[in-house]
C-alpha cells in the first residue's frame, strides 16, 4: 500500500514540475505559436484569431479569453477606471501549496486574484464593469472575488450606475474553504439590495460558469445573457449521470439548452454581445444618462 502511495505521490510532483515548466517557458515563443481551436482541432494564426474576437472562423467555438481582453472588447477606448486591484487574498485556512497557486495566477494573468472590476463606458453608457478570469484559479471565488464584487455592487448602488458582471468560472475556490462559500450569500445578498434599490443588474455567463458562482449572483441578473455553447450549471454533466445512473440529453447544460429552459434570456455571439449591452443600458436609461433605474 505504501509503495502505492508512494508511486501516486511521485506521479502528481512530475506533473506539477511540468506545469511549473509550461508556466515559466519561453513566452516569446508561445507569442508567436499557433492557437488550435478546442473543437473543430483547427490552427489559426494568433492575429488571425485575435481579429476574430477569438472565435473560430470554421465552427465558431468562442475560445476562453482572459478578463483583460475582454474588458478591451467591452468597453470604450480609455473609459475604463479600475478599482481595488491591489486587492489580494492571504491563506485563510492554511492549504498546503495555496500561496504557489496564487502566485502562478498572478504571474499568468497580471491580477492579483480572478477578478477585475471598474468604471466604464459601453457604447456611451457608463455602468459598473465586473469580470471574472478564468485563466486565474479557474475563475474560482474566494474571499477577494467576494469583496471586489460586493464593493462593486454597493459603488454602483451610490452612484446610480448599472452592473454589467461577465462570469467565467469553475466555482467556490476550494483552498479557502468555508470562507469561500461564505461569498456566495455575500455576492447574493448585495445583488438583492442593489435590486430593492431598483438597480439594473446585466449577467453575462461564459464557458465555463459553474459551481459557487452559477448558484450565487451569475444567475441573479435581471437580463440573462450567455455566449454559444457555454456549459453552464451547478454540478458538471458526468457528475449528474454518475448520481442518478441516467444518460443525459444531448446539450445539456449548453446556454442553449438553458436558453430552452428558460434559464438565459438570450445567446449571443461574442461580436454583437457590446451592442446588445449598449442597446440594453440605453434602453434603461433615465433622463439622458444610464443609470441602471428599472
Amino acid at each position: 500500500m505504501n509503495n502505492l502511495f508512494g508511486a501516486r505521490r511521485n506521479h502528481l510532483t512530475s506533473l506539477k514540475e511540468l506545469r511549473s515548466e509550461k508556466i515559466s517557458g519561453n513566452k516569446k515563443e508561445e507569442k508567436h505559436k499557433d492557437i488550435e481551436c478546442p473543437s473543430c482541432k483547427n490552427e489559426y494564426n494568433r492575429a488571425l484569431l485575435k481579429s476574430k474576437l477569438y472565435v473560430c472562423p470554421n465552427c465558431n467555438y468562442h475560445l476562453p479569453i482572459s478578463a483583460r481582453r475582454r474588458v478591451v472588447q467591452l468597453v470604450d477606448y480609455s473609459t475604463f477606471q479600475e478599482q481595488k486591484a491591489n486587492l489580494s487574498s492571504g491563506n485563510p485556512i492554511g492549504f498546503p501549496e495555496y500561496e504557489n497557486k496564487l502566485k502562478a495566477g498572478r504571474e499568468r494573468t497580471g491580477n492579483n486574484d480572478a477578478i477585475i472590476t471598474g468604471v466604464g463606458k459601453i457604447n456611451g453608457y457608463k455602468a459598473e464593469i465586473i469580470v471574472l478570469d478564468g485563466k486565474f484559479m479557474m475563475g474560482s471565488m474566494g474571499t477577494v472575488v467576494g469583496e471586489k464584487f460586493t464593493l462593486a455592487v454597493e459603488y454602483a448602488m451610490k452612484n446610480n450606475l448599472p452592473v454589467v458582471a461577465v462570469s467565467a468560472s469553475g466555482g467556490a475556490r476550494m483552498q479557502e474553504g468555508m470562507f469561500s462559500l461564505m461569498q456566495m450569500a455575500k455576492t447574493s445578498a448585495v445583488i438583492e439590495k442593489f435590486s430593492e434599490k431598483g438597480g439594473l443588474f446585466i449577467s453575462v455567463l461564459t464557458h465555463p460558469t459553474m459551481g459557487g458562482v452559477s448558484a450565487s449572483f451569475a444567475m441573479l441578473g435581471d437580463i440573462i445573457l450567455a455566449e454559444p455553447q457555454a456549459l453552464i450549471g451547478f454540478a458538471g454533466p458526468r457528475v449528474i449521470e454518475q448520481t442518478i445512473k441516467e444518460k443525459l440529453p444531448n446539450g445539456f447544460q449548453r446556454s442553449e439548452f438553458q436558453e430552452k429552459h428558460g434559464f438565459v434570456d438570450r445567446i449571443v455571439q461574442r461580436e454583437e454581445l457590446k451592442d446588445v449591452i449598449g442597446t440594453l443600458l440605453g434602453l434603461h436609461k433615465k433622463d439622458g444618462n444610464s443609470n441602471g433605474s428599472l
